[in-house]
């Protein structure tokens, strides 16, 4: 009977050697797996809802959060956005190959660098089966094979996307072995996975805070990991006020769940009384709930706004991932930035302002991933930056940062061209 820790030892050691082979296909055959890819998500669109579905009824009666549920869900809606960020990583140019930085050096050397794959990445997550195809998608384009580990509450939707990825795979004449699916939700399966660095060159946690910490402090190949979101938005003396109240709502309200929806608003003291009861408004239209410092909350009393109460200092640097903000009275947008500074995780970060000098000084002083003037945080997402789909956001410095695409899936060497040449 095969052991849980054979099964994986098995998976990784078939896409290790697969992993050779795919690093030197053909852009076409890898563009005809990721075309392939798109096309079963619609034609097996009945099952993988089927799928879904069974995975959404037990988690629901686990007791699983609203913000974990709705990342769990998949819709013909999401299947399609899913298709189609597959057949936008099919239409990026392929990194594998390009050089750069070329250069003859005084010797006649002609020195310069080239993209290679990674290898063999490992990805280990919870709750969201769309990372099975989007991680999966960005391997095969950037040449690098990859080992999937979903959690137990997305196992049926997570087999069958897998499962169409490694068909897709096989029709193009591409080695299917370099896409495994691991069965076993043992947690076996993960501590073992964090010992092989021999094998697996890449560790990518996507989930929690728990799973991403116990990933980061276990490993022993490199991490690249995201962090908790905890995104402000900072209302300016200069803001648009309409422009204001509907980026903060959409930051807040288009999908509470995710890593880049706004936890905080900050709002300068000088249109505080403006602004406040306006965003306000529109927030208590979705239901959100509003807990505020001193200052916000005498604001919004006196305006008649009803939801609203005192935050308590857990509340500043929180990632509420629901119908939750906070919100705070400063007094300068140094003040802001300070507070950002203290309570910030550096994923995405939002001013809205009419002041040139302002949007400048916030986009230096702001040390984020992403940071942006007069838009909506939610915008923090790979497709959404040109770059087809994401593997995730990372609010690490090295060696990538914000949504990680093809090019922070590749290494490269150096090529180095003589014509006999030797070192005196």
């Amino acid at each position: 009977m095969t052991t849980v820790t054979e099964e994986l030892e098995t998976k990784v050691e078939a896409a290790k050697v697969a992993s050779r082979d795919l690093a030197h296909l053909s852009t076409d055959i890898k563009n005809r797996a990721l075309l392939n890819v798109a096309a079963g998500l619609h034609a097996r669109e009945s099952d993988i809802l089927l799928a879904n579905e069974e995975d959404y009824r037990e988690a629901r009666a686990s007791g699983l959060s609203e913000s974990l549920l709705d990342r769990l869900r998949l819709t013909s809606e999401r299947l399609a956005a899913l298709a189609a960020d597959v057949r936008n990583v099919a239409e990026l140019p392929d990194p594998i190959g390009e050089s750069f930085d070329d250069r003859v050096m005084p010797n006649g050397l002609r020195i310069g660098r080239r993209r290679v794959p990674l290898g063999l990445i490992a990805a280990v997550y919870e709750s969201r089966p769309n990372v099975t195809i989007d991680i999966s998608s960005l391997c095969l384009k950037s040449g690098n094979a990859v080992v999937l580990r979903g959690g137990k509450e997305s196992f049926h939707s997570n087999k069958a996307l897998a499962g169409i990825v490694r068909r897709a795979v096989a029709e193009a004449g591409a080695p299917e072995e370099a896409v495994q699916f691991v069965e076993s939700t043992d947690r076996e399966m993960v501590d073992r996975m964090l010992k092989m660095r021999d094998s697996i060159d890449l560790m990518i946690p996507r989930g929690g805070a728990g799973l991403i910490r116990f990933v980061r402090e276990n490993a022993t190949m490199p991490v690249l990991a995201g962090g908790v979101g905890v995104c402000h938005t900072y209302l300016d003396s200069s803001a648009d006020l309409k422009m204001a109240r509907e980026i903060v709502y959409n930051a807040k309200v288009r999908r509470p769940s995710v890593c880049n929806a706004l936890d905080t608003v900050l709002v300068h003291r000088g249109i505080a009384e403006q602004a406040l009861p306006d965003v306000a408004r529109r927030l208590a239209e979705a239901g959100v709930e509003l807990r505020c410092d001193p200052a916000a909350l005498a604001i919004l009393r006196q305006a008649g706004i009803d939801g609203v109460k005192e935050a308590v200092e857990d509340d500043w640097g929180m990632e509420f991932l629901d119908l939750i903000a906070a919100v705070k009275v400063v007094d300068s947008l140094d003040d802001a930035v300070g507070h950002i500074e203290r309570y910030g995780s550096g994923h995405s970060e939002a001013i809205v302002t009419g002041d040139d000098q302002s949007a400048n000084r916030f986009m230096d002083r702001v040390d984020a991933a992403a940071v942006y003037v007069n838009a909506s945080t939610q915008f923090t997402d790979g497709g959404e930056f040109g770059l087809g789909a994401e593997v995730g956001i990372s609010t690490q410095k090295f060696h990538a940062r914000g949504p990680m695409g093809l090019r922070e899936m590749t290494s490269y060497k150096w090529t180095v061209f003589g014509d006999g040449q030797v070192r005196p």
